[in-house]
């Protein structure tokens, strides 16, 4: 099994991988449907029209994940990647106002947010609880094309055959790299077997598909990207959007820790404190609709940057290539839960979300402190057993609470789960695979109430203000 490590590590912007990231990627796909799909086409059928029903997950909590937002900018011919943050409200409003969409390379379309996206509370699509359908429309009213796409979580996008194929491959799937594991059991096998460590065999599975230096200077902007969501939200002060009234609060923390301790003093009884507030900087920076990376998702974007961060503010000396090797072992790990379970709150409650972050940033960290690849799966596996069971209640709808300091207690326990590990020789009871199918049993298991619909749980004992 192959994931890249640029799947999993996406550039983008917030609030939600799935449910603001995909749904821009939805539009754009559709887009291209229209123009180079092989549809059936009848002389004179040109599409004038756009509507979108946003159904299940995406029509409970997509006002508050921003999902309407984002289909308006991708039809508007946005990617994620490459928006800058600054200039959504204007293209926004602009489309509201003249109620059409012209992205490059297409004609105008109708598409009056107003009317023609719906948020569809009714009816759930079959194949995933992320499901959005897009119809083109002649000027006539009549049906040209539809479709529909499922966002399954991290910025991943298929359409129903899409989703078919990768279910009916998944133990048939022979990929073309040397080192293709799809297990925690068969990664340490070839660990062994080839004397390898996890990050040079992901290091080399990625080189099959490009350069070493487009995979360096890729690297360099995901850490880029992330340092600098950190750094910015370590200085804003001020409100989130959306409605509940919450205050950020990391550049106040860092003010502080600072007139306590010094800039560069560190005090080991802080530590924890530093490490909680990286990881806030970062989803408030999400919440705001910041640039962020998925890691593996935007609602869990601060944990991975935030032990990270930690380890270098301990250890400045830390080189390039150990910042290379943190990344790839998480992306290794991430790639091993993603094709065994999942890393959607829709699909599986926050332990797909940050208990997969948590346990993708404890393996990175035992790998740039030294530890074999058996630590590394034990440092994985103790991260992710103990967020089984975590739900998806975000409060209004919005990626702020509980999640922005869930994100502070994940990379905590990250911390806690690779010192752990590092302490043994990587012996231990539960195997991470035993882990990775409890999550996806116990995800199945749970109430829909409690994956990221906010119609249970925090969502509903909290009085909104």
């Amino acid at each position: 099994m192959f994931l890249s490590v640029f799947e999993l590590f996406k550039i983008g912007i917030g609030p939600s991988s799935s449910h603001t990231m995909g749904p821009m990627v939805a539009a754009e796909y559709f887009l291209d449907e229209i123009k180079n799909g092989e549809w059936p086409r009848r002389e004179g059928d040109v599409p004038s029209r756009i509507q979108v029903s946003l159904h299940g997950s995406l029509a409970f909590t997509g006002k508050g994940h921003a999902t309407d937002r984002a289909v308006i900018l991708g039809l508007a011919g946005e990617k994620p990647s490459q928006i800058n943050p600054d200039n959504v409200e204007d293209i926004i409003a602009k489309i509201e106002k003249k109620k059409s969409v012209t992205p490059p390379d297409h004609p105008t379309y109708q598409f009056d947010p107003e009317k023609d996206l719906v948020f569809d509370f009714e009816i759930m699509l079959p194949l995933h609880t992320n499901g959005m359908t897009f119809r083109a429309l002649s000027k006539a009213g009549e049906l040209l094309l539809k479709r529909e796409y499922y966002s399954i979580g991290g910025g991943f996008v298929v359409d129903e055959e899409r989703l078919r194929i990768m279910e009916e491959v998944k133990s048939t799937r022979v990929d073309r790299v040397p080192y293709p594991f799809e297990n925690a059991k068969q990664m340490m096998k070839m660990a062994k077997d080839s004397g390898l460590t996890i990050a040079q065999m992901k290091r080399a599975n990625e080189q099959t598909n490009m350069s070493e230096q487009e995979l360096v200077d890729g690297l360099e902007q995901v850490w880029n990207t992330m340092h600098n969501c950190v750094e910015r939200g370590l200085r804003k002060h001020g409100e989130l959007p959306g409605g509940l009234r919450v205050k950020r609060r990391s550049a106040a923390i860092v003010e502080q820790l600072e007139a306590e301790w010094g800039i560069n003093h560190i005090n080991p009884v802080a530590a924890n404190e530093w490490l909680q507030v990286f990881a806030m900087a970062v989803n408030e920076e999400n919440a705001a609709g910041g640039k962020v990376v998925t890691a593996p998702t935007n609602g869990a974007a601060g944990v991975i940057p935030a032990v990270l961060s930690y380890y270098l503010k301990f250890f400045p000396d830390t080189s390039v290539k150990q910042r290379e090797d943190y990344l790839l072992t998480a992306a290794a790990l991430g790639g091993i839960i993603k094709h065994n379970a999942s890393i959607s709150g829709a699909e599986v409650g926050c332990q797909g979300e940050v208990g997969s972050a948590s346990a993708m940033a404890a393996a990175g960290l035992a790998a740039i402190m030294g530890g074999t690849p058996e630590q590394i799966e034990n440092a994985a596996e103790i991260a992710l057993e103990h967020h089984l069971g975590m739900t998806c209640d975000p409060i209004g709808g919005l990626v702020q609470v509980p999640c922005i300091e869930r994100n502070g207690l994940g990379a905590i326990k990250a911390v806690s789960a690779s010192s752990l590990a590092l302490r043994g020789d990587g012996t231990h009871f539960v195997s991470l695979d035993a882990c990775v199918k409890t999550m996806l049993e116990t995800g199945k298991d749970m109430n829909t109430r409690y994956k990221e619909t906010s119609q249970g749980g925090l969502a509903v004992n909290v009085v909104e203000c």
